[in-house]
């Protein structure tokens, strides 16, 4: 069964979380700013799994939303948050999760100038992260077991994304694999992508070592 998610401001944000969720077969309630209880009739407890309401400009609204869907019985709703006070608030209202893209945006930008190797960062919790990390060059061409990473940096390998090229039909076809299970024989190569999780500290040792 399709999942039902009520998506509430169509601003670039919500515009793209709704889209993105018809892309996936999703289907999609889209409604526009408006605070009134009208504008929300259309949202059936019974027939909506989720709501996201991606209004952060408007506090007030964000709140009043809020509110009106959690009085509707709506069990899960996601919130985009502005401050950490309007956060705060969001979440004494029952909301399940409060995102902050512009923060976390910010935050992976500036992960990755401080350290250009660093392709992605996700935070799972405070002070721990998941990173994708291009190969440092004195760990190209090394086994995992002479990598020695977990030894050294105290992190956790979940993976190597690869490059692999390979003749398809006459034709010379590059495709990326995903080793989720790399073995200590496993050669890591220069262009393969790391894909850790620890500490942000021993992750940051990893991606400025030489």
């Amino acid at each position: 069964m399709k999942r039902q998610v009520a998506v509430i401001g169509l601003g670039r944000f919500g515009y793209w979380v709704a889209e993105t969720l018809v892309k996936e077969g999703c289907e999609v309630l889209a409604i526009d700013t408006d605070p009134e209880k009208k504008a929300l009739k259309a949202i059936s407890a019974q027939n909506v799994d989720v709501a996201v309401v991606s209004i952060g400009e408007n506090i007030e609204a964000s709140i009043l939303i809020v509110q009106t869907l959690k009085e509707m019985g709506i069990k899960q709703v996601i919130a985009k948050g502005v401050t950490a006070q309007h956060g705060k608030i969001l979440k004494n209202l029952g909301v399940s999760e409060v995102i902050f893209p512009e923060r976390d945006a910010a935050i992976r930008l500036a992960r990755r100038l401080v350290s250009p190797n660093v392709l992605e960062y996700l935070e799972l919790a405070p002070g721990f992260s998941v990173e994708e990390l291009t190969v440092p060059d004195h760990m190209s061409g090394l086994r995992m077991r002479e990598a020695k990473i977990q030894e050294t940096y105290n992190v956790n390998l979940i993976g190597i994304r690869k490059k692999v090229t390979r003749m398809v039909k006459g034709r010379m076809s590059t495709d990326e694999v995903f080793n989720v299970t790399p073995s200590l024989d496993d050669v890591i190569e220069k262009g393969d992508i790391l894909v850790l999780v620890g500490k942000q500290e021993d992750l940051q040792r990893l991606t400025q070592s030489e």
